[in-house]
């Protein structure tokens, strides 16, 4: 489906999973069943020219108008997100003075974890969409080994089996939800969306500078969502948008 802002987003079909890693580090533990509601998601990460053209500017390091917009902070990218609703007449999700998400709007907003995550397996309980195997991700991502350090154009490489591209490397996604340690031991079990406050945000996916574990389909990553810094690497930061299946495009 083709939104009107020109955003190729495929329906993510509600279900079950089973969420984290019993092998991982701690913050993806214990493993639970979680429940998602279906959802419509972005096809490929926001591009530098989907982004500048509703933003008017562009941040990124790494130029390119089909590249995956990157050096965006999580206001940045809630931001767009509200841009983009306003543009096809939709409710923005996101209060700019609080930035807490409506999630009965209409509109567009980052996803949860718990979205992200049923999103990139699509289906599958192995470390990676395709599979156990690291040496896969030679064929479905742009990480650290194959990458010459720089993203790529997004969908280059395979799609998942739910139509979606680049979930694993290129850049790491932002994730709407607060990032806690511990959030896993008390999280509700049907579409979880994080705790209430927190300091940083949650990203997800690895980048194309991630080894293979950090772009396994339940790594977490954190950061501070809204830091002037440049120098902390956020050229590896992206995101992709969702928005509620039953107002889909």
């Amino acid at each position: 489906m083709k939104t009107e802002s020109g955003v190729e987003m495929a329906l993510i079909p509600g279900g079950s999973f089973m969420m984290g890693d019993a092998q991982g580090a701690d913050d993806v533990k214990p493993v639970r069943k979680v429940s998602v509601s279906s959802f419509w998601m972005d096809k490929h990460e926001v591009t530098q020219a989907s982004y500048e053209d509703l933003i008017g500017n562009n941040p990124a390091k790494h130029e390119g108008d089909k590249n995956p917009i990157e050096q965006v902070r999580w206001t940045q990218a809630a931001r767009y997100c509200n841009a983009r609703s306003l543009k096809e007449g939709l409710k923005p999700c996101y209060d700019e003075q609080t930035w807490k998400c409506d999630f009965e709007a209409n509109g567009y907003r980052l996803p949860t974890e718990a979205e992200w995550e049923y999103a990139c397996r699509a289906g599958a309980s192995k470390l990676y969409s395709f599979g156990d195997d690291a040496q896969g991700l030679r064929t479905h991502a742009w990480f650290k080994e194959n990458s010459g350090k720089k993203p790529h154009s997004v969908g280059e490489k395979p799609a998942n089996a739910w139509g979606l591209h680049d979930m694993h490397g290129n850049v790491s996604e932002w994730c709407n939800d607060w990032h806690a340690a511990d959030y896993y031991k008390s999280s509700p079990e049907k579409d979880p969306r994080g705790p209430e406050t927190g300091q940083k945000r949650v990203l997800r996916g690895g980048s194309f500078n991630s080894p293979p574990a950090k772009c396994a389909a339940s790594f977490r990553y954190c950061d501070a969502p809204a830091l002037p810094d440049v120098c902390l690497g956020y050229d590896e930061y992206g995101f992709r948008c969702v928005r509620k299946a039953a107002e889909g495009p």
